[in-house]
């Protein structure tokens, strides 16, 4: 189901609409932040995916440090373009927590959890 088809599902069921706590990825925030331009929207999302993808898999096993901090700091911005609330908030624990030389473990397999949850939620929307 594409991001229209999940937007109309959400405007005949108003009660059922996903809100940015709900979903993986806030649409109504994508929407705003794309002008509705939906094309603006699939390279946004794909964008943020291979981001995603690309950037977890190294903060997975990185040392706390700037340069784990800046990768998570990158992944948080990508995240909140589109709405990914939850990858934002975990990104942002596991950069403040790279900083401060405190990261463990838990900050990174947070981070990996929710990327891969939003990450499916764009599967979702492709199919």
């Amino acid at each position: 189901m594409g991001v229209a088809a999940h937007r109309e599902s959400d405007n005949l069921n108003p009660s059922a609409a996903p809100g940015p706590f709900d979903s993986p990825i806030d649409l109504v925030h994508l929407a705003r932040q794309t002008m509705g331009d939906r094309e603006l929207e699939k390279e946004a999302l794909a964008l943020f995916d291979r981001q995603a993808e690309q950037i977890s898999e190294k903060l997975r096993f990185a040392a706390s440090g700037p340069a784990a901090a800046d990768l998570a700091h990158k992944l948080k911005g990508s995240a909140r373009a589109i709405g990914a609330v939850a990858v934002a908030a975990a990104a942002d624990h596991y950069e403040h927590a790279a900083r401060a030389g405190a990261l463990k473990q838990a900050d990174a397999d947070h981070l990996v959890v929710a990327t891969a949850a939003a990450r499916a939620f764009l599967r979702e929307l492709d199919a």
